[in-house]
């Protein structure tokens, strides 16, 4: 086995710590917002799909901002409001539109937990492999760092990348691991991704495997599930 140096093990709690506060940085319309807008917003943020079909009829942008950046579309998907989202894209609505912290609908829906909009937004034409968030992920790399095992499962059907390495030098596969509690919930996402092919040899910038770490963090079960490697 490959110790980590303490030097190392700091920075994995440092950036773990970092990206586990800033999970925040996908920010849903507030109550103040939400009490503020007005027509294709307010529309989508009721999921009231007669209202925007009629406001579409009348010529509203379907891709007006609020000042986060959110489009209505994004609206409709912070809801979990299926129908406006499809109304909305049946409109002509941009399905890989990011707002300002880069986040698209099957982002969004993957943070949540969301697996029917993860479904929905693949099928109106959401991209699965679009780079996403500050960190210049994946929503299947946010699904993994999370343990949302149904929509790792369901992204990786749709062809997402697998082995995308992020700005913080991590795959999905390194997040569900290192930001990941080796519960059942990481373990059945881990369990996804390396059945799907996902390159378990991919280090992060420290040179540490995947499988490394799991060992270090004592994790069992997980790290059971890696093909058979030295110890």
């Amino acid at each position: 086995m490959r110790y980590l140096s303490q030097a190392t093990v700091a920075w994995i709690f440092g950036v773990a710590l970092s990206v586990s506060v800033n999970a925040g940085a996908q920010v849903p319309p507030s109550s103040t917002e939400l009490a503020a807008y007005t027509g294709l917003h307010a529309a989508a943020a009721d999921g009231d799909v007669e209202r925007i079909r009629h406001l579409v009829g009348e010529g509203a942008a379907l891709e007006d901002q609020d000042s986060a950046g959110r489009t209505p579309l994004h609206v409709a998907a912070f809801g979990s409001h299926d129908a406006a989202v499809k109304a909305l894209a049946a409109a002509g609505a941009d399905m890989n539109a990011l707002e300002h912290d880069a986040y698209d609908v099957i982002t969004i829906a993957a943070v949540a937990n969301d697996p029917a909009m993860v479904r929905l937004a693949l099928a109106l034409g959401n991209k699965p492999g679009n780079i996403t968030s500050r960190y210049d992920g994946t929503a299947l790399i946010a699904a993994a760092h999370l343990g949302h095992g149904e929509v790792v499962e369901a992204l990786i059907e749709a062809g997402a990348p697998l082995d995308h390495v992020n700005n913080l030098g991590w795959t999905a596969i390194i997040e569900a691991v290192v930001l990941g509690d080796g519960g059942p919930a990481h373990v059945r996402t881990a369990r996804a991704l390396i059945t799907a092919g996902a390159d378990v040899s991919i280090t992060d910038r420290e040179g540490v495997t995947p499988l490394s770490h799991a060992r270090r963090a004592g994790y069992k079960a997980m790290a059971a599930l890696f093909p058979k490697a030295p110890k």
